[in-house]
């Protein structure tokens, strides 16, 4: 998907259409792993409405939480669910705990160099790898070559959610690399052909993802639209947005609604996440 090689810090364009809604400047900000998807839902919904704006930047999911509370975005995208420190700000700023939305569903990828003959790796395998317990391929079934662990950066609530539901809490390994943004980690991992990554589905170019197994005793899967839709593939979750419920209203709300409608969804698709069954769009 070399559409998906960059992602851009701000996105603002305007577009006539219909004239469904007033016109109104709507502000984004947040995760990187959402912003590929949040700069194609502003496009699209800009060519509909008349005089919309929006203007999209990433930065991280904590960065996003912190323009929420701050009051310098309307919309803060997330890959992980807020903390409840981060709702006692939003309270203490502003009087109201931020309304939440789902709005995709992500497989969480482990990505590979493409020359890498490993396919498949455990959970427990996973959690050796990303703490540095597990150093060598070769205790994979690999080459004799050092493990080079790239990750993200820990504003990043992809960085969270793996460190919680893979880490079970521990602290990535001292060596890990650092990267800002999932393209710029599989960028790393296409060139480095001892390396491995995780980031979301809708990216992987240059790269080859592996099939995860629970245990040793059951199968790998591979994180496609069916096992991450049943809950099969071990590493999903929810893409999240969150609002000021203040400002939930007029182009902002009718914006949100049409993100969960199916043309909004059919967005989610085509970028390359995975839509929200309609009973999770209320």
């Amino acid at each position: 998907m070399k559409q998906f090689s960059k992602w851009f810090t701000g996105l603002a364009i305007a577009m006539a259409s219909c004239g469904v809604v007033q016109s109104a400047n709507i502000v984004v900000k947040g995760s990187d792993t959402m912003v590929i998807l949040a700069q194609k839902w502003a496009e699209t919904y800009m060519q509909k409405q008349t005089d919309a704006k929006i203007q999209v930047a990433g930065g991280g999911s904590g960065v996003g939480f912190a323009a929420l509370q701050q009051q310098t975005v309307d919309i803060a995208n997330a890959s992980r669910k807020i903390k409840a420190t981060e709702i006692e700000t939003c309270i203490k700023t502003f009087g109201k705990r931020p309304t939440e939305y789902k709005v995709a569903l992500d497989g969480l990828s482990v990505y590979v160099n493409s020359a890498n003959p490993i396919k498949e790796l455990t959970m427990e395998q996973l959690s050796g790898v990303f703490t540095g317990k597990i150093k060598n391929w070769n205790q994979l079934g690999g080459a004799d070559a050092p493990i080079m662990v790239y990750s993200r950066e820990n504003s990043s609530g992809t960085y969270e959610f793996f460190k919680e539901n893979v880490l079970k809490g521990r602290d990535f390994a001292a060596s890990a690399q650092p990267m800002q943004g999932t393209a710029a980690l599989l960028q790393s991992v296409a060139k480095d052909k001892n390396a491995i990554g995780y980031g979301g589905a809708a990216y992987g170019a240059g790269a080859k993802h592996i099939g995860i197994k629970k245990d040793d005793a059951t199968p790998a899967i591979e994180p496609t639209e069916e096992t991450i839709t049943s809950g099969k593939y071990p590493i999903w979750r929810y893409l999240f947005v969150y609002v000021n419920p203040s400002v939930d209203k007029g182009q902002i709300a009718h914006y949100l609604n049409w993100i969960r409608s199916d043309e909004g969804q059919s967005v989610v698709k085509n970028v390359g996440y995975f839509p929200l069954p309609k009973n999770l769009r209320e």
